[in-house]
């Protein structure tokens, strides 16, 4: 069966360019009416230019499609609550959100500044949330609300020189996971994409062989499934050069130590039964947790028990 969108509208960040506007395109291709924004600026976030989206909605209009640009700053709330009801006027709802807007400013974490870390964070994690907060509200009242974070395999794993932008990709992942309760009841369903595609944003860091076939192409199936009717919710979906996957954090079952062993000794001394992975699970939620070690303790106290 053919996934379309036909009568849904979405907003796409990071639109003008690279896997935004990839992304933008196919969903257009696909029936939906596609709000491009894009700040217009540099790698690193410097600058503006409404050029690059005006072209991609030249391009989708041209193939018969329906798209507006904008312009907004996602790293400042009031810009992001003007392009929502710039979305309103124009089309009465928002049901799909594709937080792709992002910036870089690589360095070590000895020789980064405290300045470049927080402008990463504030487009990567602060412009993620406020997009969602924007449409947040619009998403309950009509019931339904497909959004995608985009994370990175920098966050989930770690990439020497990206402190600053895997803290916001985790962050983004740490958002999700409990947007996912609180947007369940509404038919809001929210997941992560985690690329790895050939943009600006990569240009150099691998070589020529390899970008030629991590093309955006390969990765946007990925945010057409994450974001249709019958998507997966708090799932993170890796993709690139035509492979796909799923992370998952995964916790240990764990042990109990009785009182008086509760100590860093014994927890040095039983290491590898507590890093044992037989019986490990993605937990869904983090009270699970809090349950599980409260029955290992009350079982190996004799609590509750007849």
């Amino acid at each position: 069966m053919t996934i379309r969108y036909d009568g849904k509208v979405a907003i796409v960040t990071g639109a003008g360019q690279g896997l935004g506007r990839c992304h933008a395109l196919e969903l257009a291709a696909r029936g939906a009416r596609v709000v491009i924004n894009d700040l217009g600026g540099a790698a690193d976030g410097t600058g503006g230019s409404s050029e690059a989206a005006l072209a991609v909605v030249a391009e989708i209009e041209a193939a018969g499609g329906e798209a507006i640009a904008n312009g907004a700053n996602v790293a400042k709330y009031d810009e992001v609550e003007a392009m929502v009801k710039q979305t309103m006027d124009q089309w009465g709802r928002v049901d799909i959100l594709v937080n792709n807007a992002g910036i870089l400013r690589d360095k070590s974490f000895a020789k980064g500044s405290l300045d470049d870390f927080k402008m990463v964070l504030d487009v990567h994690l602060m412009g993620s949330i406020n997009c969602i907060k924007a449409c947040w509200d619009i998403m309950r009242a009509q019931e339904y609300g497909r959004i995608v974070v985009t994370t990175s395999s920098s966050g989930l794993y770690g990439n020497f020189g990206q402190t600053n932008y895997g803290a916001a990709k985790m962050g983004v992942v740490g958002a999700m996971n409990t947007l996912v309760q609180e947007g369940a009841k509404y038919n809001i369903k929210v997941n992560a994409l985690a690329p790895t595609a050939a943009t600006r944003m990569t240009e150099g860091l691998m070589p020529q062989e390899a970008l030629d076939l991590l093309v955006p192409e390969k990765v946007t199936p990925a945010v057409l499934y994450l974001v249709s009717e019958d998507a997966p919710t708090r799932t993170i979906l890796c993709a690139g050069a035509g492979g796909y996957s799923v992370t998952r954090m995964i916790e240990t079952e764990g042990i109990y130590l009785p009182e008086g062993e509760q100590t860093p000794e014994a927890i040095a001394a039983n290491w590898d039964a507590i890093t044992d992975p037989s019986g490990e699970k993605a937990l869904q939620a983090g009270g699970e947790q809090g349950f599980k070690f409260v029955a290992k303790a009350a079982q190996a106290l004799g609590i509750g028990a007849e």
